[in-house]
């Protein structure tokens, strides 16, 4: 095959990565009741002991408040609604899919700092509270009690962010769901590579003379740069970008692309989205762990590499865990695979078929 026709079959391949790589899915509609809303949460209290009045919570929910809950978190920069995605949502909410929403009351927040929750771009700008990732469980955590009324959740399961999240879920409140199915993440530390370029997103922000210590009039052109660098380092897969970019000529069009596509995040909001997982790290806690923990990770992960044997290391503290872990291919797309529930969905549903429901508290 001619240079020319590799790089089209690369261009047409590279649709998906650069999707998810790019901004959250547009909304799809066409889910059991679905329904969009915000929830105030009064007086809230981060971590660092500063109290925010009231404080706005995003969400979308599918189906019926009467159904078993299932609360699904998404990955740094995204939203909610980016998990009703055709690779997503499309492959676990439907009629017979693992998370069918006539069966199963679906709870998709949008978190802390991302979306349309509250977040420093809505005027506090770099006076906004420092938040971490205890502070978006907590918040969670009262939306789906207060905000939404659920007593207890069937399952908690999330991507990347999502998915520390969910790991932080089962160590902060065991009991409260029955099982837990992070994914792209483990319960480890916030440490080596993982940290080093969230570390270099932030700095490049913070060191650039546009950002002007957040009170910018215009963008700093540091935050699409970074995070563009920070994605490709990242995710995408060993084999999956060589199948992608076979060519030099393959992966220079592929960062042209990138690089000239609008950057619709704020500077503060990204730096704060990367800068929260800094002192994320469930592992003291890990034996607290009641409910049935199914994780899922791709063998070519980036962020959090089977080889160093974190993982397992951390499953055998918790009753009743197991890893799937993806084998990676060309069709993989290393951090950024279990966004496509088409690898893991029979898995998961396995799992949910046989995971016990625990006493309600």
């Amino acid at each position: 095959m001619s240079e020319t026709g590799i790089l089209r079959g690369a261009l047409r391949g590279a649709a998906l990565a650069a999707a998810l790589l790019a901004a959250p899915a547009a909304f799809a509609a066409g889910f059991p009741e679905q329904k969009e809303g915000d929830w105030v949460a009064r007086d809230f209290r981060f971590h660092t002991g500063e109290v925010m009045g009231a404080l706005r919570v995003h969400y979308v929910t599918l189906g019926s408040p009467a159904n078993e809950a299932v609360l699904v978190l998404h990955g740094t920069t995204g939203s909610g609604v980016g998990m009703l995605s055709p690779a997503y949502g499309g492959e676990l909410f439907g009629p017979g899919q693992p998370l069918d929403a006539t069966k199963y009351f679906i709870i998709l927040p949008d978190a802390l700092g991302h979306g349309k929750t509250a977040k420093p771009s809505d005027g506090l700008r770099a006076k906004f509270p420092a938040y971490n990732y205890d502070d978006m469980v907590s918040l969670q955590h009262r939306l789906v009690t207060e905000g939404l009324g659920v007593k207890h959740l069937r399952l908690v399961t999330g991507n990347s962010m999502g998915g520390m999240n969910a790991w932080s879920w089962a160590v902060k409140y065991p009991g409260f769901m029955d099982a837990v199915v992070p994914m792209a993440s483990q319960p480890t530390a916030m440490s080596a590579r993982n940290w080093m370029m969230r570390r270099l997103i932030v700095d490049s922000i913070r060191r650039d003379p546009e950002w002007k210590g957040g009170d910018y009039t215009t963008q700093p052109r540091s935050a699409a740069f970074a995070s563009a660098f920070f994605g490709f380092a990242t995710g995408g897969g060993t084999l999956g970008w060589q199948h992608l970019a076979p060519t030099r000529a393959a992966a220079d069009k592929i960062v042209d692309d990138k690089l000239a596509a609008p950057f619709p995040a704020d500077a503060n909001d990204t730096l704060y989205q990367w800068d929260s997982s800094r002192d994320y790290d469930p592992s003291p806690d890990l034996e607290k762990i009641t409910a049935a923990v199914l994780a899922i990770n791709s063998a070519d992960d980036e962020r959090n590499p089977p080889e160093t044997g974190l993982m397992n290391a951390a499953l055998k503290r918790i009753r009743n865990a197991r890893l799937y872990l993806i084998p990676a291919s060309a069709e993989t797309r290393g951090h950024l695979t279990t966004g496509m529930a088409r690898f893991w969905k029979d898995e998961l549903k396995a799992f949910l078929n046989a995971a016990p429901h625990l006493p309600t508290h």
